[in-house]
């Protein structure tokens, strides 16, 4: 088995490569942003304040989701590069390792989901429908968050051995669940009742624990490459430092758009008259684009663990073609998503009941940062597989909190609402520049050096 997973990652042409392992992710992954969109679709149909609520719910939901996949990142990588010296005690630890310290990060969303939502939602609104409906909603995500924890750890073992169909088959599981009981339980459909945001959140909550109970499954049928046990199990600080070293400036970078986003919701109550519309435009924004950005993370799911993979077998050529060939693909995607938020931006707001005065120009505007943001994710992702993930989290930072919400309130200042969304393709500029930067480094030190 462990030669077959080494021919393939070793030497099957890398474009058929990153096809293989890329596509199955990005159709999962698709259907995943699918499901957001109709879930957030059903909850404007339900209730326009619901929907206000859920779009304020995107910083803490993304923040779990950022501790979960920054873990993920971080197993990925330290098993796929394991694996590719041949080291499959360490690979063994890593997947170990990865586990607990998902388990870890559950605690703690657990506590915020019980202690600190309703501080939250205050502090972005002062509509108490609005606030009951945000209680309501996050407080299910992130209480039974368990769910989508194991789902992405579970994920992950699967790609680090190149399992990606069957990391496709989890997501998809739960995905297919959420789809079909959004409906029944926001209207109240059948025998259940209408429980509206509340709804919504169990229908999600149920899709991650399908989903992972899948994963857990298909990890001890198929992945034979990984041994999970915690038998003797004794934790390794090195090991919990490599997979943090990768995985942590992927969790910033991911929390980063936490903080902006509820930075962007503060930003926007300058303007009383239309607060809440500007925040369910912003949120439409949100879900939508996840429908343009999610091919791109799956791209990088298929990405990482071959450059990963050849690093640690020393194989610069097929390091470089990946990056070349990822980076190709992903401005592609990024184009037809700039393509239809300028063209058709009126009929993408059309799906969530929302103002679509504010909506057009605020949707033309952040869509012209899309064609850089597929460069920088690209590359982003590349410094983190080669184990460069601080300059990578660098880059986001300076992006999102030094130019990003600083141009954002300026822009404010002017009293025109529209300004305020040329904040995203300014910040984009500033990151595509030391984006280029960075990868020029990496060839210079990291990728050329292997061919002595």
């Amino acid at each position: 088995m462990e030669n077959t997973r080494e021919n393939k990652m070793g030497t099957m042409p890398v474009n058929k490569l990153l096809i293989s392992l890329s596509l199955p992710v990005v159709a999962s992954m698709l259907v995943q942003a699918l499901y957001n969109i109709v879930d957030s679709v059903f909850v404007s149909m339900y209730n326009a304040n619901a929907f206000t609520a859920v779009s304020l719910a995107f910083p803490l939901q993304n923040l779990l989701i950022a501790f979960a996949t920054g873990t993920g990142v971080g197993i990925n990588s330290l098993l796929s590069k394991s694996l590719g010296e041949k080291n499959f005690e360490k690979a063994n630890k890593a997947a170990n390792h990865g586990i607990l310290l998902s388990l870890v990060h559950y605690v703690i969303f657990l506590l915020v989901g019980i202690f600190g939502t309703r501080a939250f939602f205050m502090a972005q609104s002062s509509d108490i429908d609005v606030i009951n409906y945000g209680v309501e909603y996050a407080s299910i995500c992130l209480i039974a968050s368990i769910g989508v924890f194991t789902q992405i750890t579970t994920e992950r073992l699967l790609l680090a051995t190149g399992k990606s169909m069957l990391s496709m088959a989890t997501q998809m599981s739960g995905a297919v669940i959420n789809l079909i009981m959004d409906p029944l339980l926001i209207f109240g459909y059948g025998p259940f009742p209408q429980m509206g945001a509340a709804g919504a959140a169990i229908a999600t909550v149920m899709g991650q624990c399908v989903a992972a109970a899948t994963g857990i499954w298909l990890n001890r049928r198929y992945n034979k490459e990984i041994h999970v046990s915690f038998r003797n199990f004794r934790l390794d600080g090195s090991i919990v430092k490599r997979i943090y070293a990768v995985g942590l400036p992927s969790t910033i970078m991911a929390s980063i758009t936490s903080v902006t986003t509820f930075g962007i919701n503060k930003i926007l109550t300058a303007f009383p008259s239309v607060v809440n519309d500007a925040q369910s435009v912003f949120g439409a924004y949100y879900k939508l684009q996840s429908f343009i950005f999610m091919p791109i993370f799956g791209l990088n799911n298929g990405m990482v663990p071959i450059i990963a993979y050849n690093y640690g077998a020393k194989k610069p050529d097929r390091m470089k073609k990946t990056i070349i060939l990822a980076i190709i693909y992903a401005m592609t995607i990024m184009l037809i998503g700039l393509l239809a938020f300028t063209l058709i931006p009126h009929i993408l707001l059309g799906f969530f009941k929302t103002n679509v005065v504010l909506g057009v120009p605020a949707f033309r505007a952040i869509s012209l940062s899309f064609i850089f943001a597929g460069f920088c994710i690209i590359t982003g992702s590349v410094l983190q597989a080669v184990g460069n993930g601080f300059s990578s989290m660098m880059t986001s930072i300076v992006r999102q909190l030094i130019v990003l919400l600083p141009a954002a309130y300026l822009l404010s200042l002017t009293g025109n609402i529209n300004l305020v969304w040329f904040s995203f393709p300014i910040a984009e500029i500033a990151s595509v520049v030391m984006s280029a930067i960075f990868l020029r480094r990496v060839y210079k030190t990291i990728i050329n050096p292997l061919y002595n």
